[in-house]
């Protein structure tokens, strides 16, 4: 039986951090995931990922995205990787209602009122502006718009392989292809049990995503719903105004959480990743379906892409899935397992992590060296 300070399981966005940061503060650590990250399994590939500052979410989150940004230059110094690019961000709302995300007031409102309260820079561009300087949205008469400079898009699989890499560097022993059989605390340590091998760990981190589920009873499950997700990459128009799209963009054009789509500026020159929200459950991530339908591609055409924009072809080049793990109201679960306070949780990004990940999973690596 391995003996180790601290366990990780689940090496994505947020554990890949936490074993980094445990490893950089020189603990004997150990990271544990049932597939071998960075995949295409859970809820953090897919190319890119957005950031910004000034977040609707939430303003206790701000802190996470500021530190978020800090850490991926210092991996970009440690490594020589491009991990992240500001290139700026705009948030637009067209509707003829505020668009709401999560319940309570408009989401606009409230990224302009957290991006003031906290001195981040940035723009609010009205319908005339709005067109002069981003041609490519078909906004209509009654748009606004936020533009942060701070904001951009990082490459969420090179930041999670650079974390895992630097881990190991530093000496953590990482387990990959490895579901965790059984988990117990007794006399004094947390136990471990994968399909080759026992552990013991002081504490643990269950920072699983959607597999949060495998380690709770069943009064908990309930409270982590998984979303199915799908990712587009739309044909570009030779020519066309988005080729000119050098920011992200999120919009919302209606008053329901999916009245809504977020995108990216292309990285081949022949296309641009655009998505939407949808919020059906299902009740695990090995439920997952995993195929798109051209009939499915064809109803985020019609549905979400007709009429919005100038310089995208109707043709989807190709697609991918992934899921949210998702809580009601949309906030971070991060507190002690019920059953074992030597283990502590964290799940339910609820669709806006990644921008906070890194700094999250250095904030819980700090936890357990704390607690």
């Amino acid at each position: 039986m391995i003996e180790v300070d601290y366990a990780v399981i689940g090496l994505g966005a947020v554990g890949s951090a936490a074993l980094y940061f445990l490893s950089k503060n020189g603990s004997n650590v150990l990271g544990i995931d049932r597939f071998d990250p960075p995949h295409s399994m859970g809820s953090s590939h897919g190319e890119t990922r957005i950031t910004r500052l000034a977040v609707g979410e939430g303003q206790e989150y701000v802190q996470f995205a500021k530190r978020s940004q800090q850490i991926w230059r210092e991996l970009e110094q440690l490594t020589q990787e491009d991990l992240f690019r500001q290139v700026g961000g705009i948030l637009i709302e067209s509707g003829e209602q505020p668009w709401v995300k999560y319940g309570g007031s408009s989401f606009f409102d409230k990224t302009c009122t957290y991006a003031d309260s906290e001195s981040i820079p940035h723009e609010i561009l009205r319908q005339g502006d709005l067109t002069k300087r981003f041609p490519a949205f078909e906004t209509g008469s009654k748009a606004r718009a936020y533009f942060e400079p701070s904001a951009g898009y990082v490459f969420p699989e090179k930041i999670i392989r650079s974390q895992l890499d630097l881990a190991a560097k530093n000496g953590a022993k990482i387990r990959v292809h490895q579901p965790v059989q059984a988990i117990r605390q007794r006399e004094g340590w947390v136990e471990i049990q994968l399909r080759e091998e026992s552990i013991r760990a002081k504490k643990v981190l269950i920072s699983a995503g959607g597999w949060v589920k495998d380690f709770l009873d069943e009064n908990e499950k309930p409270k982590f719903k998984i979303c199915r997700q799908v990712l587009h990459w739309v044909k570009l128009e030779k020519g066309g105004p988005m080729e000119s799209i050098k920011s992200v963009f999120m919009w919302g054009y209606g008053q329901e959480p999916t009245d809504f789509l977020y995108g990216f500026p292309s990285l081949d020159g022949e296309t641009i990743k655009v998505a939407t929200e949808q919020f059906d459950e299902i009740p695990h991530p090995s439920f997952l379906d995993r195929t798109i339908s051209k009939e499915e591609q064809q109803r985020f055409l019609s549905a979400k892409i007709n009429g919005k924009f100038h310089g995208l072809l109707p043709e989807i080049e190709r697609s991918e899935v992934c899921f949210y793990t998702v809580t009601e109201d949309a906030k971070f679960v991060v507190k002690s397992h019920p059953e074992m306070n030597q283990v502590l949780l964290v799940s339910a990004c609820s669709g806006h992590g990644f921008k906070h990940a890194s700094a999250l999973g250095e904030h819980l690596a700090s936890k357990l060296e704390e607690g």
